[in-house]
């Protein structure tokens, strides 16, 4: 080596090549500082200045009492290729094949059919706190609508939470909906009217367009990178073209990709809403997936009141779990008679035992073990991608469910869906994050399930599938 090089840079180097060519697997164990120090020759302090430097990189991770554990295989992974151009906006078509992965309930899994076995604790927990409500019902609450705004005892914990991420809300602000998809939905019908144009970030939720083609919305897609999300520049532009009235956008780990918008791009985007008098619409649902950390809300910018905040519990807790809610800022009056229009009042019971959960601190010790469960799971599907026959683009993302997934140009992932459902496996093909033919070539793959034998068997299927090998 160099000698102008340092002695921790070449122990680093030393231990990432040996981790590139499989010396040491994902989840093994590295030699301890005291076996590094004896066979290297160096320092303690060196050593451990080499080990924090692969930590900060994610490469590897400190279990207390246990040593440095390889958490990330990958390291020469490309991320995917972001499209730059901006076209017009249109109307909304969502293709039918999205209906048949939601029937399938197949929308992050590729084996819907394979259930995960036994209840995590934290949802044992979720079950018994809503059973108790249940039971403390008295007679007459099964004859009374719950308040459009919903359960203040709910409210006031939501406040809570958020809070610890820099948005001192009040309950009176929050609105408890039917999960984040209502709660957006309300928020585009209060701050919209048809025709009006919608930015929204490409490759994104399908959701999102799924709304835009109800409500008879027009769609903008602005190009989106799966490491730091919308491309604010590319937003700017497109403001300045055409007269857009709302915004949509997952600063958190937002799916497909997992990105999560670097504090700068939060700022800019703020001042371009102010200049440009648009309502921002923050989906916030994958936030507290963070791995390494929960950021703050894009909210708690709001100085203007225009940042209409959308979650719900349904990525982090439970799907079935049909509980989420909404601060409506400058439009939260029109919202809360929208919410007694198409929902009328959430389940009382429902909010009571989540509220219970919550302040009892078992959601907050969910996340904790969640957080860990998901970032083994996405480390171990990223290690079988790097084994694939082919080179493939992918995003690592640092929180959220899945990843985006760039195969080579001449892949079809629209055509290869029915093949591989004859192979009892379904896919999540890359047209569905968009309403333009873009990335046909690209797929959505979500580590949310344990890897057990099936599901490895059925990733380690898709290069056949998608014609790779």
């Amino acid at each position: 080596m160099d000698n102008s090089t340092y002695r921790y840079q070449q122990l680093e180097q030393w231990l990432l090549q040996g981790i590139i060519d499989g010396r040491w697997k994902l989840g093994d164990r590295l030699p301890s500082i005291r076996e590094l120090c004896a066979q290297q020759g160096l320092s303690k302090a060196t050593v451990q200045h080499a080990l924090q430097r692969l930590e900060v990189q994610g490469l590897v991770e400190v279990r207390p009492k246990a040593g440095h554990f390889v958490t990330l295989v990958p390291i020469n992974t490309r991320p995917p290729r972001v499209i730059s151009r901006i076209e017009a906006p249109r109307p909304v078509t969502v293709s039918d094949l999205l209906l048949d992965i939601m029937g399938r309930s197949a929308a992050f899994d590729l084996l819907p059919e394979l259930h995960a076995g036994e209840l995590p604790p934290g949802i044992v927990a979720l079950n018994r706190a809503i059973g108790r409500a249940l039971r403390r019902q008295r007679g007459g609450d099964s004859q009374y609508y719950d308040k459009p705004a919903g359960d203040l005892k709910l409210r006031e914990q939501l406040t809570l939470m958020l809070a610890k991420r820099g948005w001192p809300v009040g309950p009176d602000e929050l609105c408890i909906t039917s999960g984040c998809q209502h709660a957006l939905f309300l928020a585009l019908m209060a701050c919209c009217q048809r025709g009006d144009v919608v930015a929204v970030e490409s490759p994104g939720f399908y959701g999102v367009l799924q709304l835009l083609e109800q409500l008879g919305l027009q769609v903008l897609e602005i190009p989106t990178s799966t490491a730091t999300g919308i491309d604010i520049d590319a937003l700017e532009e497109a403001l300045g073209r055409w007269d857009v009235q709302a915004c949509v956008v997952s600063p958190a780990f937002a799916t497909p990709g997992g990105a999560l918008m670097p504090g700068a791009a939060r700022h800019r985007l703020m001042t371009l809403a102010e200049k440009h008098d648009l309502a921002i619409i923050e989906d916030d649902i994958y936030a507290e997936s963070g791995f390494l950390h929960v950021p703050d809300t894009l909210k708690a910018l709001d100085e203007s009141n225009r940042v209409i905040h959308c979650s719900s519990f349904s990525k982090v807790l439970s799907r079935d779990l049909r509980l989420g809610w909404i601060s409506g800022a400058r439009w939260h009056k029109r919202i809360l008679h929208l919410k007694l229009v198409t929902q009328l009042a959430s389940s009382r019971y429902l909010q009571q035992g989540v509220a219970e959960y919550m302040e009892e601190g078992e959601l907050s010790a969910h996340l904790r073990r969640q957080r860990k469960l998901l970032r083994e799971r996405r480390d171990r599907l990223l290690a079988s991608l790097h084994a694939w026959p082919v080179p493939v683009r992918v995003s690592v993302p640092q929180g959220g469910l899945a990843v985006w997934l760039e195969l080579p140009d001449r892949v079809d992932t629209l055509a290869a869906y029915h093949k591989a459902l004859d192979a009892g496996v379904v896919i999540t093909p890359g047209p569905l994050f968009s309403a333009s033919d873009e990335y046909a070539n690209c797929l959505r793959i979500s580590f949310s399930h344990p890897w057990d034998k099936r599901r490895i068997l059925a990733l380690n299927q898709l290069p056949e599938l998608l014609d790779l090998t």
